[in-house]
């Protein structure tokens, strides 16, 4: 592991204190050989002057006081393993943090639905065990209307990797909120309907998750269901499903579903849409979800302290950047006017150029692990 400051510091000082005795104790064995006295006793002078020259007891006031540290430290719940982390805590004017489960509770719940139709429904319940209600926000047919939200969920649920047994979750949160809608939907089994032949796993990089299934009753083709973020899978989208039929996306469309996924990023709402198609490239849209995940309690009181003590907090995260404003703006970070910057502009801007603009930029979004590395480099 890298060095502490502490310990860059003291071996600096150990260097300074070797080249100024050893210059100091030979300038006097000099003197003292000029003056004719024995080689001997001066050789024996200059020893003790360098055992003399040492200090013994830095190490051991060291050591105390960073140990009064850790005690202090324990007291407000926070165990320390390493005696030097405490010296390096105190050296520290910038932190990175990331959004979900550090800011917020990772505790993801669906509470809005947007379908291709553009149908709004409220889910009510929060946790994984939790009944709800869905509470369709227009007035019209409400079994087509249901339809087309199942048609949502289904696909959540089939591009989906987690299960919840009892009231634990065994997969990813995100993946875990959508399988609780589902339920509230009465929506059972809905996976084993299908033969998953192929997964393209999520990543930071593409952004959407995708898997190729036959349906297993009944008679069917290979399809495509996809899962990720908007702005990335509406450009593979060519279509959008109206009542169970394929509609030709126009740009007004799309900016339809743009606007609505707005809406949701600014309630603080992660946004995740959804498609399917026989082809990754000719995808038809189905709609969308929003998941809350509510900031912890103290965040707000922890960064207000921070700021206070002279500490600058960068919230990074790879969310859209309506909901991590959003979400910043609740936990004191972000103000209406304040500077952002996504993981794409970054990409087309130097270090240098990067360097310049990083004090002023407290909302990271849409970054992934290569942006997170840039970023501490540039601030170190």
């Amino acid at each position: 592991s890298p060095k502490t400051p502490l310990q860059i510091s003291m071996d600096t000082l150990g260097k300074q204190l070797s080249f100024y005795s050893f210059g100091i104790i030979g300038l006097i064995m000099l003197v003292g050989w000029i003056q004719g006295r024995p080689l001997m006793e001066m050789f024996n002078i200059g020893v003790s002057l360098a055992v003399a020259a040492i200090p013994e007891g830095l190490p051991i006031v060291v050591t105390v006081t960073l140990a009064l540290g850790v005690m202090r430290m324990a007291k407000r719940n926070a165990i320390i393993k390493k005696l030097p982390t405490v010296e390096t805590l105190g050296c520290v004017n910038v932190i990175c943090c990331d959004k979900t489960g550090t800011l917020t509770k990772n505790e993801m719940t669906v509470t809005s639905i947007v379908t291709s139709e553009l149908y709004h429904a409220e889910i009510s319940g929060v946790g994984y065990s939790e009944p709800g209600q869905v509470n369709i926000m227009e007035s019209g047919n409400h079994a087509q209307q249901m339809n087309s939200i199942r048609t949502v969920i289904e696909a959540g649920c089939v591009c989906n990797n987690a299960d919840i047994v009892g009231d634990q979750l065994r997969g990813q949160p995100t993946e875990g909120a959508l399988i609780t809608v589902a339920r509230k939907l009465e929506m059972v089994g809905v996976r084993e309907r299908f033969t998953r032949l192929q997964e393209i796993p999520f990543s930071s990089e593409h952004k959407f998750m995708a898997v190729k299934c036959l349906p297993r009753f009944g008679l069917g083709t290979e399809k495509y269901f996809v899962k990720g973020a908007i702005e990335i899978l509406l450009p593979k989208c060519t279509k959008y499903s109206y009542h169970g039929s394929p509609v030709l996306l126009s740009k007004d469309t799309q900016l339809q579903f743009l606007k609505e996924a707005q809406y949701m990023g600014r309630k603080g709402l992660r946004v995740l849409s959804f498609a399917c198609g026989h082809s990754l490239e000719d995808l038809l849209f189905l709609g969308m979800v929003g998941i809350l995940d509510p900031p912890r309690s103290g965040v707000g009181e922890a960064i207000k302290t921070l700021h206070g003590s002279g500490v600058s907090v960068k919230m990074l995260t790879g969310d859209s950047e309506d909901t991590a404003c959003a979400i910043a703006s609740r936990v004191g970070l972000y103000a209406v006017g304040s500077n952002c910057l996504s993981g794409d502009k970054m990409d087309v801007i130097s270090d240098d150029e990067l360097a310049h603009i990083i004090h002023s930029i407290s909302v990271f979004y849409r970054v992934g692990p290569g942006h997170k590395l840039r970023i501490v480099k540039v601030l170190f």
